[in-house]
């Protein structure tokens, strides 16, 4: 299984950006995370990120016929964006939304979620293990 994880605005800035929130751990460590627990599950990931909303459209448009799935944390674009909707819904891929913190015990802007609206499931809160739990919901190997 070949996987796309994309990570939206500001996730370049994991460990820096409000710790109390992220955590300490930075992107690469992030990376490292996915990789290996793919690598469990016998599977691939490619890893990306944009701060742009109409890269993560274009990257979800390009990813028919070249990944199985998406691990998607569109960031704060999940409470905004129409145009990732429908560039999920378009392309009818496998997507799984990710949260390294809970949207719905944070501000109430943050408790609409556009691409939960096209995701097949939500996994949120529980930082990297977050991604963990989408990719091993992804390979079948999740106790959800």
């Amino acid at each position: 299984m070949k996987i796309l994880v994309l990570n939206g605005p500001n996730l370049n800035l994991l460990g820096v950006r409000e710790p109390s929130l992220y955590g300490r751990r930075d992107s690469a460590a992030l990376e490292g995370y996915c990789r290996g627990v793919a690598a469990e599950c016998g599977a691939e990931v490619e890893m990306r990120q944009t701060n742009h909303e109409g890269v993560l459209v274009d990257w979800i448009q390009q990813s028919a016929g070249a990944f199985d799935a998406i691990v998607l944390n569109a960031a704060a674009y999940t409470h905004t964006s129409v145009a990732i909707l429908d560039a999920i819904k378009a392309v009818g891929a496998r997507v799984v939304e990710v949260h390294l913190t809970e949207p719905k015990e944070r501000e109430p802007f943050r408790r609409v979620s556009y691409v939960g609206m096209a995701a097949e499931k939500t996994f949120s809160g529980k930082g990297f293990d977050s991604y963990g739990e989408a990719i091993r919901h992804l390979c079948g190997k999740a106790a959800d």
